[in-house]
């Protein structure tokens, strides 16, 4: 099982800052995914989140279940040291829709990227079935 995580504000991918995040939905991006994993033979499960705990108890159960995770952890990514906690425990890529480096200051730095498998960032939604693709065929 892959379990594809979301975190803050993508509930509004496709309307919030379209200029920076495009127009696709999650609900496009997760059907993309579902597609995919089909055609490689895997099994996956979409879940999104604003709240912090919340994804940290989904990281739990993943590393319970020996799941493989995928996730934009959003806003997160660059202040939550309790999310990296946890995340240390599975086998995860990190995937950012826009190219966090080449934004604010603020976003280029990371707490996930040190314990990721990989980063994808700057590809669209196209990331998200990239980090699955990787993951099924255990590229690392």
């Amino acid at each position: 099982m892959i379990l594809v995580l979301n975190g803050p504000n993508l509930n509004r991918l496709g309307k919030r800052q379209p200029e920076i995040y495009g127009t696709t939905t999650l609900a496009d991006v997760e059907s993309r995914l579902r597609d995919v994993a089909t055609e490689l033979g895997a099994d996956i499960e979409c879940r999104q989140s604003n709240h912090e705990g919340e994804l940290i108890d989904w990281v739990h159960e993943a590393a319970e279940n020996s799941w493989q995770v995928i996730i934009n952890p959003g806003g997160f990514t660059h202040t939550s040291v309790a999310l990296r906690d946890a995340l240390v425990e599975v086998d995860f890529v990190e995937v950012h829709i826009s190219n966090v480096h080449a934004r604010e200051p603020f976003r280029q730095h990371s707490y996930l990227s040190p314990v990721a498998r990989g980063v994808i960032a700057g590809l669209g939604t196209k990331g998200y079935e990239l980090a699955l693709r990787a993951l099924v065929e255990d590229v690392s």
